[in-house]
């Protein structure tokens, strides 16, 4: 096909042919109008003239010039007297000015007004394809038919694909185009007659260009008609610079991302201690690749004679402003957890921390205790969901409401709750990513997890995994995750040797002592301790005892528990007064008992129990 033909067809230049034919001839009839009204005014000049001056008059032959020269297409500059009256009168007409002087400014500005319009119409329709898209920067190609045959390519084209041939099929003559994907699209623009855009398509740069970096470009395809046959304007502009641009951005936001998700774990537990009566593991999963992390953690915390502190919050906000304040929280969680208080009493010092660290942070958490002589989990809640614990037979239960509010709010008074968890049992704790959604009550994801955690077997690390797959965690969850599942394993055979546990009560009195000292050396020997770390166990239960019958009162109990690694001594009375450890004068005969205990033991002890009284302990780490 003939492209200069074709092209003149292009949408809108019928219409623009028949608007400038129009344009034209108004023209040309306003300029015939004007011309007689011209030629009538310069005929009673003459004869003006005729009448003042008689035929010999300078004056005689100055409209006919005039009126020659503004047919000729002169401009009223050419056409001015040299005089300087007849300029002034010219330029600027008076009041005294003739109505032949107006009339004829009149006309010419309207032949003048007339000529200009059709001009500009005929200079704007006079512009062919190659006229307008051979001077865009953009890439240009035009395209006809069902083979979407080449019509044209401008320069910017060519310069960066190359010469093309008219007439070619595209998927011959417009390898990149196929390369790009986008001949499916340009059927798709012929079908529906409706453009379609593509964004940020790489396009490698020629052999010879001075610029190594790859080229993107954003392609347009637009559908146009021609003497009933279909084609389509491909344009493409180049976006290099806004792609690399943003991929900079996101760089930087994967790299603050990273310094954050790093900040977070690092935070975190690298890890968690492994008490003796509990199997514990933990998993944490920052939210997805557009989120930032947020304030989510856990611990486990050994308190000793057997206690476990476990812990979790989430502290609301992302960024590293969130995990920076979580760092905080959790330290001086380790820190007041080391003071043996309950629960409530830890949560309470922490919400007064939590309000001088940044008043604009809210936190939630839970700080739960598990002693295994009692089979308990005690715990307190500020403002986090609540605990989920499953008996030994498989039945599910869920904690209460929280025993507080939030952390940072100041002003509350927390209490600790307690929850069954025997031997068998085992309790999830966990953060409100695990259960929360957008299109859902976080009562519906807790009812979710329950389920799910009845079903959850084997260890606590394949039970962590499988809760994460069946609340539909993935990595591109839009919420930080923590999970923390503790099993308090019911031990039989084998295993169930290796723990024991004896108790004594003592009521007081000059041979308390004595028998908490047999009591003591019998137990040992039953356990069949070697003579070092028995020798060493009665003496630490005889400094103990004398201890509570000095200072405490009654009910007084001695306590002796082995594990897999580790030999207890644990006396409880009456009496809240803690003991401390001092230095005795060399004279003084008692206040030694504590330093010895010290001395002799791995570790030793002491806190206030939820009846009223307190229990002192000391253990012995068990020669492996």
């Amino acid at each position: 096909m003939n492209f200069t033909r074709w092209s003149a067809r292009l949408p809108g230049t019928q219409r623009r042919n028949s608007a400038a034919q129009a344009a034209r001839a108004a023209a040309a009839k306003a300029q015939q109008t004007s011309g007689n009204a011209a030629e009538s005014v310069g005929d009673d000049s003459d004869e003006s003239a005729g009448s003042d001056d008689g035929p010999d008059s300078g004056s005689a032959g100055t409209v006919p010039s005039a009126r020659a020269r503004r047919r000729g297409g002169s401009s009223p500059a050419e056409a001015e007297p040299s005089g300087s009256s007849s300029r002034t009168a010219h330029r600027t007409p008076s009041a005294s000015s003739s109505p032949s002087t107006t009339g004829r400014t009149n006309s010419e500005a309207a032949v003048a007004a007339a000529a200009a319009s059709a001009h500009v119409t005929r200079s704007i329709d006079a512009l062919s394809v190659h006229d307008l898209l051979g001077q865009v920067p953009a890439l240009a190609a035009v395209v006809h038919g069902a083979d979407h045959r080449i019509a044209y390519v401008n320069d910017a084209y060519t310069a960066v694909f190359g010469p093309r041939t008219q007439g070619d099929a595209a998927r011959d003559a417009l390898p990149e185009l196929v390369e790009l994907g986008l001949l499916p699209l340009m059927d798709q623009v012929l079908r529906s007659g409706k453009p379609r855009t593509v964004k940020s398509r790489r396009v490698p740069r020629s052999a010879d260009s001075r610029d190594s970096r790859d080229a993107f470009y954003t392609f347009t395809c637009t559908p146009i008609t021609a003497d009933g046959e279909n084609g389509v304007l491909i344009f493409a502009a180049e976006v290099t610079d806004q792609v690399e641009a943003a991929e900079r951005l996101r760089a930087s936001e994967r790299r603050q991302r990273e310094a954050a998700v790093t900040l977070q774990r690092s935070l975190l537990p690298q890890e968690l201690e492994q008490p003796d009566d509990l199997r514990v593991a933990a998993t944490y999963q920052p939210g997805g690749t557009e989120a930032a992390v947020g304030g989510d953690w856990y611990d486990v915390i050994t308190l000793g004679a057997g206690r476990t502190a476990l812990v979790i919050g989430d502290v609301m906000g992302r960024g590293v402003r969130a995990a920076a304040v979580m760092g905080q929280l959790r330290t001086a969680v380790r820190a007041y957890a080391r003071l043996d208080l309950p629960p409530h009493e830890v949560l309470q010092l922490l919400d007064g921390l939590a309000a001088e660290i940044d008043p604009s942070q809210i936190a939630t958490c839970v700080y739960a205790v598990h002693d295994p002589n009692e089979g308990l989990l005690h715990y307190a809640s500020a403002g986090h969901p609540p605990i989920i614990v499953r008996d030994p037979d498989g039945t599910v239960q869920r904690a209460p409401e929280p025993t507080g509010p939030p952390l940072g709010t100041e002003g509350w008074v927390h209490t600790s709750c307690s929850l069954p968890l025997p031997p068998g049992g085992s309790a999830v704790l966990y953060t409100d990513g695990l259960v929360e959604r957008r299109d859902a009550d976080i009562d519906t994801g807790v009812t979710t997890l329950e389920r799910a955690f009845a079903g959850a077997t084997g260890s606590p690390d394949i039970v962590c995994d499988r809760l994460l797959r069946s609340l539909g965690i993935t990595a591109e969850h839009d919420d930080d995750v923590a999970v923390l599942v503790l099993q308090h394993p019911a031990r039989t055979g084998p295993d169930a040797e290796l723990f024991h546990n004896a108790a004594l009560d003592l009521l007081g009195g000059t041979e308390a002592a004595p028998r908490a000292r047999a009591f003591a050396s019998g137990v040992l020997s039953s356990w069949r301790f070697p003579a070092d770390l028995h020798d060493v166990g009665v003496l630490a239960a005889s400094e103990l005892v004398a201890n509570s019958l000095q200072h405490g009162t009654p009910p007084m109990r001695l306590r002796l528990r082995r594990t897999d690694r580790r030999l207890i001594v644990e006396v409880t009375d009456g009496d809240e007064h803690l003991p401390q450890q001092r230095c005795a004068e060399a004279v003084d005969e008692a206040g030694r008992g504590i330093s010895i205990v010290a001395a002799i033991a791995s570790a030793w002890g002491s806190r206030r129990t939820p009846g009223g009284g307190k229990s002192v302990w000391c253990e012995f780490v068990l020669p492996t």
